[in-house]
């Protein structure tokens, strides 16, 4: 008997991408400024601050939206 399975695919990040994560600690706008097999280095828009992590993102949806979002407080 089958069951219900929830299948997972890494991200192919490229480049010069503009991604938004949508939830979680990495949440905002990021600019995808270098990638390998085990590390994706993103660059906030914002604070121009950069952050090399090992590669974690799923795809979910894409959208036509304006980025960097603005916040308002």
């Amino acid at each position: 008997m089958a069951d219900q399975v929830t299948l997972f695919k890494q991200y192919p990040f490229h480049k010069g991408e503009k991604i938004h994560i949508v939830d979680g600690k990495r949440s905002g706008d990021w600019l995808v400024v270098e990638i390998d097999d085990k590390k994706v280095t993103l660059r906030c828009p914002v604070s121009g601050r950069e952050f090399s992590w090992d590669r974690f993102c799923y795809v979910v949806d894409k959208n036509e939206q304006q980025w960097p979002l603005s916040h308002q407080s």
